[in-house]
């Protein structure tokens, strides 16, 4: 292996946390430019840091921060720590165990619970706690312990995890298959026309903003996503929506309601947290503004789970209350709902 005088060697105990293979068409560009299109939240400034201080490789040698990148050049970030969202610390967070039994265990998450360790959640999610509370479980694909599939920080509801590599398996292929029952109930700005409808459009990053998932017309980009909705009740402004996933995409429902004209009711992610229907009177606002703190979070949550139990073979079917915090919500928008009905009656 060639090196430098000032590069050093490849060591063993160096961890790989980011690797790019330069495409064949790629132009001259300095490596620094090139890392800061590739890697989420990164600046020039840390970027070129970790390129001082010897963690930015090219073809197992260490480069500078004004190294031009060519095609097939192999681009590494090496550390002398593993990535920490592959570093699971056991921590002592209390479960909500619906159900357990020796291959599975059904978890009620409540909002604000990250399901696995990533980028600026490295300590007290799920998976920390699973691995305080069980030992040995299974990965998944992702390296992920007793996870087969999950749900986004802010949804609360059912999870189902995998407690030996037998259930892992089988859960992941009806997952996979679609065969699982998913059913999600959602609050969502505007009065949704249809009283059921399908939403199918393949899913992908967004172009502009890579915290967002988009819809994309193009059957190429993304990946197929169908979301089966039918409306539970209506409250003017607002709907409450059964949402049945076909499929399971990240940000699905969020990104289809969206994609039909109904974002869900305090999502900031999709624009749900600023007033999509409604009045300009001064007391609409401030009624939207104690609903968006009653429910800090978008109103979303996984209410049932069904799938064929992997050891008996039986088909398991579990269902949720609705959290406190959609409770409370939606009795206040029933009772503006009423109020609103009641004084169009008067007029």
């Amino acid at each position: 292996m060639q090196t430098n005088d000032d590069s050093p060697e490849l060591e063993d105990e160096l961890y790989e946390h980011f690797r790019f293979d330069v495409p064949k068409g790629q132009l001259l560009l300095r490596i620094d430019k090139f890392l800061m299109n590739l890697i989420p939240n990164a600046t020039r400034n840390k970027i070129q840091q970790a390129a001082t201080n010897g963690d930015i490789y090219v073809n197992d040698v260490a480069v500078k921060s004004n190294y031009k990148v060519k095609p097939l050049d192999v681009v590494r970030i090496l550390l002398a720590h593993p990535p920490f969202e592959n570093r699971v610390d056991p921590e002592n967070i209390p479960l909500d165990i619906v159900y357990e039994d020796a291959a599975l265990l059904l978890i009620n998450k409540p909002p604000g619970l990250v399901v696995h360790p990533g980028h600026g959640n490295y300590t007290g999610t799920l998976v920390n706690a699973l691995a305080y509370h069980f030992e040995n479980l299974p990965m998944n694909s992702s390296e992920r312990p007793g996870l087969v599939h999950r749900i986004d920080k802010d949804t609360s509801g059912l999870l189902v995890i995998a407690k030996t590599e037998a259930a892992m398996t089988h859960l992941a292929k009806q997952f996979e298959a679609k065969t699982s029952e998913r059913e999600y109930i959602a609050i969502v700005w505007g009065n949704v026309k249809e009283d059921e409808g399908t939403i199918e459009g393949n899913i992908a990053r967004h172009v502009k903003d890579r915290m967002q998932m988009a819809v994309f017309a193009d059957p190429e980009i993304g990946k197929p996503a169908v979301t089966h909705y039918k409306v539970l009740e209506r409250f003017g402004y607002v709907t409450m929506v059964s949402c049945i996933l076909e499929t399971g995409r990240t940000h699905q429902i969020r990104v289809h309601m969206k994609h039909i004209g109904h974002p869900l009711f305090n999502d900031a992610r999709y624009g749900g947290d600023l007033i999509l229907k409604g009045t300009t009177f001064t007391k609409y606002k401030q009624f939207i503004d104690n609903c968006f703190k009653i429910l800090p979070r978008q109103a979303l949550h996984a209410k049932t789970l069904g799938f064929v139990h992997p050891t008996t073979g039986e088909m398991m079917r579990f269902d949720t209350e609705l959290p406190d915090d959609m409770k409370e919500l939606i009795e206040k928008w029933r009772g503006y709902s009423k109020s609103n009905a009641a004084g169009e009656e008067e007029e």
